[in-house]
């Protein structure tokens, strides 16, 4: 097993195109660390919706130049046998360790296999390459990022002609093909042969996020920006000056790209301590808003002014609040969400007399909602603009919250206001998040596998109307691993996070509300709610 191990390791080693990890795993091998060596070959980084994503290092089961160069020519032969013999593939990366490095290797892979590539001439947000799929009639598209994940983890996102990511079947086919490349030695890989686009791409990107804001709205709302360390400033920046809104106050220590994220635990927004800096700034400078973008930029986080402090919005209620005012403008087509969301979408849409469809959690399944206009997921993630970019964007969400904020600024008012509104008009709608990280995966099959077998009768003194369990899927969701229980008036969803080693557990209650006047109680009985369903299936789980 020892030898069969070191075999593996110096048979990677040899054909491993970077210095860097060659170094790593030559040391690994002459200190004989068989442990490690045993993590980093215990199998393969699994290719599935999300496409790659890990950790970044030497071997198999890492993030590396080998990993990638595997997983572009598995999707090189993918998508010869769809008969897209001289297609373009469409490449953009952020700016992590390694993404440049990554996307060349993309290129060379694609041009080997004969397919044209074109590679965005720098690092530039997610958005911008969703776009360019469509904007260039490409066949593919590949983003390497990692979004929020932690600095020493990188991805691999794959999208497919129609500008959105890959759904099932097409990440098994993909993943089939990446696991008959034996030896990286038959993967042709040309130094030269693919394009490097210039500003072209970018700039009709730019004009296209004009798109989103009505014409003659109020463009006052000051701002507060940063962009965690991540791509979004120049593109954000650009696209707000072309709309005309103040210039954002940024965060400065977070404005620049940084591959090390060094004033963040974790590069997202919605991690405890992320906007500190944002916050401070805001007390410095006393915006009518605060807008940050996760370092791919796809996301959209805001925080307002919640009585003498700043508070982060969740993304259910800027979910809502867009919705609601692109209903205000007149929006037609539907409105979607994925099933982890609030129901408060549904409501809006139900009553403006608009379509409204559910789906899995992801992009992948939201963009491809027949005649959407508008979806979004609590993850922070909001498609204003679906025939421009099908996926979320962080920049066109920034400019249609700030655009709402404007318009509420000109009546005196707020998005908290807003808020207060819609909960009077449809009951006030309070989602929550228990969300345990694990070391050890097993711990979540357990806790699923706990919940399967001993399923709760009732929680925070709710009785469960209905329990489903997804995995066998249901009349409009096709099978996935998670579990949705209905309660007298809330909602809990169960299930295994794709991206990060996660269980996460989404919790909705709805409190009805007569009037402005009784906000204060219906809230008190929310967070109430809210919290002893928290224990409670924390309880159930065994987590």
């Amino acid at each position: 097993m020892h030898d069969d191990l070191i075999a593996r390791a110096k048979a990677w080693l040899a054909e491993d195109p970077d210095a860097e990890t060659r170094a790593e795993l030559a040391e690994l091998i002459d200190a004989g660390n068989v442990k490690e060596l045993a993590a980093r070959f215990a199998g393969t980084l699994q290719f599935g919706t999300a496409g790659l994503r890990g950790e970044l290092g030497a071997g198999p089961m890492r993030m590396n130049r080998s990993v990638v160069v595997r997983a572009a020519a598995g999707l090189a032969a993918y998508l010869k046998k769809q008969g897209h013999t001289n297609g373009l593939v469409v490449i953009g990366y952020d700016a992590r360790h390694k993404s440049e490095d990554f996307a060349r290797d993309t290129a060379a892979v694609m041009t080997g296999a004969g397919l044209r590539a074109a590679v965005l001439p720098r690092p530039l947000p997610t958005p911008v390459l969703a776009f360019a799929i469509r904007h260039l009639g490409a066949v593919a598209g590949v983003e390497v990022t990692a979004s929020h994940n932690p600095p020493r983890d990188n991805g691999y996102k794959v999208y497919l002609g129609d500008g959105s990511q890959i759904v099932p079947p097409a990440d098994a086919d993909i993943a089939a093909e990446i696991d008959a490349i034996t030896t990286l030695t038959a993967v042709p890989r040309p130094e030269t042969g693919w394009e490097t686009l210039d500003d072209s791409v970018h700039d009709a990107y730019l004009a296209r996020t004009d798109a989103v804001l009505a014409p003659d709205s109020p463009r006052t709302a000051r701002t507060v920006y940063t962009a965690m360390h991540g791509v979004g400033k120049d593109t954000l920046l650009a696209a707000f000056a072309r709309a005309g809104f103040p210039a954002p106050a940024l965060v400065t220590e977070q404005a620049d790209p940084d591959p090390d994220f060094p004033t963040v635990a974790f590069p997202n927004p919605e991690e405890p301590g992320a906007m500190d800096l944002a916050f401070a700034r805001a007390r410095e400078t006393d915006p009518d808003l605060i807008i940050a973008n996760d370092p791919d930029a796809d996301r959209c986080a805001v925080a307002v002014k919640d009585g003498a402090d700043w508070r982060m919005l969740r993304g259910d209620e800027v979910g809502a609040l867009l919705a609601a005012h692109l209903v205000t403008r007149g929006a037609q087509g539907t409105f979607a969400e994925s099933i982890v969301s609030s129901s408060l979408l549904g409501r809006i849409a139900e009553k403006a007399g608009l379509p409204y469809a559910e789906t899995l959690t992801g992009f992948k399944w939201i963009a491809r909602v027949e005649g959407l206009r508008y979806g979004y997921e609590e993850a922070l993630g909001y498609c204003v603009d679906p025939d421009g970019v099908r996926d979320k964007d962080g920049i066109t969400a920034a400019l249609l919250i700030t655009e709402l904020a404007s318009r509420l600024k000109e009546q005196n008012r707020t998005l908290l206001d807003l808020l207060d509104d819609l909960a009077v008009e449809h009951g006030l709608h309070a989602t929550d998040q228990l969300s345990v990280r694990v070391q050890d995966l097993s711990l979540i099959a357990d806790a699923m596998r706990r919940l399967r077998e001993q399923p709760p009768t009732e929680l925070a003194g709710l009785a469960i109307t209905r329990s489903e369990d997804l995995t066998r899927g249901t009349r409009t969701l096709p099978p996935t691993d998670g579990l949705r229980y209905t309660l007298e008036g809330a909602r809990v969803i169960v299930r295994p996070s794709g991206t990060e080693p996660k269980l996460k557990c989404y919790l909705e209650v709805v409190v009805p509300v007569g009037g402005h006047a009784d906000l204060p109680a219906a809230r008190a009985r929310a967070t109430d709610l809210l919290s002893t369903l928290k224990q409670d299936l924390a309880k159930a789980a065994g987590i």
